[in-house]
């Protein structure tokens, strides 16, 4: 095989490839021989047909196989032997075939540029930690026994209040009449939460123990019995105890009851729970100032059927009219993204960034766990789009190799209160939402990610994609364009 480089245009080549009559000869012998013990001819008995008989009766047929098996071949190790990554499907011209002859076609291809990735090991960004204030793991530790109290018996003439728990059993009856569960036994309320029947927490503040009290009530519209509901019930409550909420102790014994080890075991775990809230914001910030810092690396030319494809997915749904208003902006968006996505891919291939089963499988279940009761619906998804799948190994692989960029580049790390943590975050949120009014259009995918939230929004930012820009192979079956 003979390879030369033609028409050199900036990233667009033909390479011109000659298989010689030897060669080709061999490939249609081998399929002769092939399918010499499958054909079956009267007169001859089988895999004994001479190669002229088959060649007469099977020839164009032989030969159309062969010639796509050998430009199938041939165009991949053409690409290879010249270090060619193509950015789309090459075009293929054939110049001269056909049995007992040579074959010469010419291959047309568009090529990724060269990225240069050195300054990747260098790359700045800054790296944040959130040391927590004992006061902020004390009020957070206040806050969690505030919402477990204890509560200790009243004096039977001691009446209840807000707040207090009482224990009391119950008979109802609807028009003077019984029904299907009507009846309670020690249950126990919390006055002023209203978790029973709206309206009867109310009624029975100022009860003593010993009591009882009739309570009127409106059967809701989840009463099981169906013919009940929205009806007025009575109540005949007999009032067991009332017990009044006091103080939870703070120490070693309430930390044991929360799984600690101790109260200063505890805090540990408080102080670092906080921390864990603000570290995915945190790290998704890190991430987007390389994103920035990789955005000012330099490449010379950006392949233009790259952008086309990158600009048709930005004006996804829109409008054609909103889509041609929006295009110069589109195109430069385009850029950007491809940019960054072929400078990351390059980072992954030299570093040999792989993506397993194992990883992918343990990103559906992620998203399983963000999207209870709607499990089945996602795995139908997944199983039914081979595309989706691919999307989330190209999500997985961009999270690999912006985790090793981290990894390799130099940190400027910072420790930072609670309050600038939100502080910092809220900025950040703001500049995005602002970024995304004016200039995004964000149509969003089939299925989204719905996040774990803090009590500060992430700030988050459109990733480059890489499927666009991984080098693509000669096709299966060579597109042909003409034939002469």
């Amino acid at each position: 095989m003979k390879v030369t480089v033609e028409n050199k245009k900036g990233l667009n080549k033909d390479l011109k490839i000659l298989i010689d009559k030897e060669t080709m000869g061999s490939y249609m012998d081998e399929k002769y021989e092939e399918i010499k013990g499958t054909v079956n001819l009267k007169g001859f008995r089988p895999g004994k047909v001479p190669k002229e008989v088959l060649k007469r009766q099977f020839g164009k047929a032989v030969f159309g196989e062969v010639l796509d098996k050998v430009l199938k071949d041939t165009s991949t190790k053409a690409l290879e032997e010249k270090k060619i990554k193509p950015a789309g499907q090459p075009k293929l011209d054939l110049k001269t075939y056909g049995e007992d002859k040579e074959l010469e076609y010419v291959l047309s291809v568009t090529e990724l540029p060269k990225v240069d990735i050195k300054s990747l090991e260098n790359i700045k960004f800054d790296q944040y930690s959130v040391k927590i204030d004992e006061s902020e793991t004390e009020k957070r530790i206040k806050e969690i026994a505030k919402n477990q109290p204890n509560f200790k018996d009243s004096k039977p003439e001691t009446k209840a209040k807000e707040g207090d728990l009482i224990t009391l059993d119950y008979k109802a009856t609807v028009d003077g009449k019984e029904f299907k569960g009507n009846e309670g036994k020690n249950t126990q309320l919390t006055l002023g939460k209203d978790l029973f029947l709206k309206g009867f927490d109310k009624q029975l503040i100022g009860v003593k123990k010993d009591d009882e009290k009739i309570v009127e009530a409106i059967l809701p519209e989840n009463f099981p019995e169906k013919d009940l509901v929205n009806n007025k019930a009575k109540f005949n409550c007999k009032i067991l105890s009332v017990k009044q909420p006091e103080e939870v102790k703070i120490d070693d014994s309430f930390a044991k009851n929360l799984g600690a080890k101790d109260l200063k075991d505890l805090k540990n775990l408080i102080s670092r729970q906080i921390n864990d809230e603000f570290k995915n914001s945190l790290d998704q910030l890190s991430k987007n100032q390389i994103l920035k810092e990789i955005e000012k690396i330099k490449v010379e030319e950006v392949p233009e059927n790259l952008i086309e494809e990158e600009v048709k997915i930005l004006s996804q749904g829109m409008p054609e009219e909103e889509a041609k208003k929006n295009k110069k902006n589109f195109e430069e968006k385009a850029k950007t993204r491809i940019k960054t996505g072929l400078i990351l891919n390059e980072f992954g291939e030299k570093n040999q960034i792989k993506v397993s089963e194992v990883e992918i499988q343990n990103e559906v279940q992620k998203q399983l766990r963000m999207m209870p009761g709607q499990e089945k619906m996602v795995m139908d998804f997944y199983q039914k789009n081979p595309s989706a799948v691919a999307s989330l190994r190209g999500t997985v692989y961009e999270e690999k190799i912006l985790n090793l960029i981290k990894e390799k580049g130099k940190a400027n790390k910072k420790e930072i209160s609670k309050s600038e943590a939100e502080k910092i975050l809220k900025e950040a949120h703001q500049h995005d939402h602002d970024h995304n009014h004016n200039h995004d259009h964000d149509h969003g995918d089939e299925i989204k990610d719905k996040k774990k939230k803090t009590d500060v929004k992430t700030a988050k930012e459109k990733k480059p994609s890489t499927k666009t820009i991984k080098s693509k192979p000669a096709p299966k079956k060579a597109k042909k364009v003409s034939k002469k």
